[in-house]
């Protein structure tokens, strides 16, 4: 089998209502678990997961970016003004033209506005796509719902995103409920529809370990006990029955669960006590060219 690295590489952060991500929990129990600011907001991590395997270099997100103006950056919490993505990348000895594949979960906005430029580069003329060598993985559900969005959640895509990407002429979309990834043998996919439709999770496997990446099924740990939803969630109730159905394969083979938007671990395993309550075990703060 292929030697696998796994690294996470922390994007732009932001503030967002701690009400709004945490659903129906009322406020005495999630500031418990993320303590709001004085506005009520929760700090949340945009962290990307990047593979390395054979050669590829595999980006699961990009994160929030930094393609916000002022109004719009303040309204969401973003206020990193420099694309701390590609920053981190460069720590790791990588420029954005060296990654190959960009997987893209879904494509609301803090999940995918790291392909674009900086907002000041924007406003200089230069908003041309990041990764311009990488293929640009969607599935064919998520890339239909950000063509034609509901009203209930138009506001969390960006609107000429979709286009760029269909002109960049390296757009790869997935068929519906395909496993195979295309990309690598190590890398497949599965999907959730309860948050939005078509929520494709890169599962990666290992020689010793594997790993997958929650997306916004499983926002980080205070979102992995059963019950908890956001209120962003499409269908909260199907997000319950589709986290039940995922910790029961990846707890039994002691999968690392990949968090984009905890605010201070990178993954962690999720197991089940005897009570069948959901339990969080060993936790990675962040991962360097983590060996699988």
């Amino acid at each position: 089998m292929s030697a696998v690295q796994i690294s996470s590489v922390e994007g732009n952060r932001q503030w967002l209502d701690g009400g709004a991500m945490f659903g129906n929990v009322p406020r005495a129990v999630w500031a418990g678990w993320v303590p709001p600011d004085e506005r009520g907001r929760i700090e949340l991590a945009c962290r990307s997961m990047l593979v390395e395997v054979d050669g590829l270099k595999i980006l699961a997100e990009t994160g929030i970016g930094a393609f916000f103006d002022a109004k719009f950056a303040e309204r969401f919490g973003v206020f990193e003004r420099e694309h701390k993505l590609l920053n981190n990348l460069k720590a790791l000895g990588l420029k954005h033209e060296d990654i190959t594949h960009v997987i893209l979960s879904h494509l609301h906005f803090d999940h995918a506005g790291g392909l674009l430029p900086t907002w000041a580069e924007i406003n200089a003329g230069n908003d041309a796509l990041l990764f311009p060598n990488a293929k640009y993985v969607v599935s064919e559900e998520g890339f239909a719902r950000a063509m034609r969005p509901h009203a209930r959640d138009r506001a969390s895509f960006i609107s000429h995103l979709q286009d760029k990407l269909i002109k960049s002429g390296r757009l790869v979309v997935i068929p519906k409920g395909r496993v195979q990834s295309g990309i690598h043998d190590c890398v497949t996919f599965a999907y959730s529809d309860g948050h939005t439709p078509g929520q494709m999770h890169t599962m990666v496997k290992g020689a010793a370990r594997s790993i997958w990446f929650c997306g916004d099924l499983v926002p980080g740990r205070a979102w992995a006990h059963l019950p908890v939803s956001m209120g962003y969630d499409r269908f909260p109730e199907l997000v319950i029955d589709e986290k039940t159905k995922l910790y029961r394969q990846v707890a039994q083979k002691d999968w690392i669960s990949f968090f984009t938007h905890d605010h201070r671990v990178a993954a962690a395993t999720l197991g089940f006590d005897s009570t069948g309550k959901v339990v969080v075990g060993e936790e990675f703060q962040k991962f360097e060219r983590f060996n699988l």
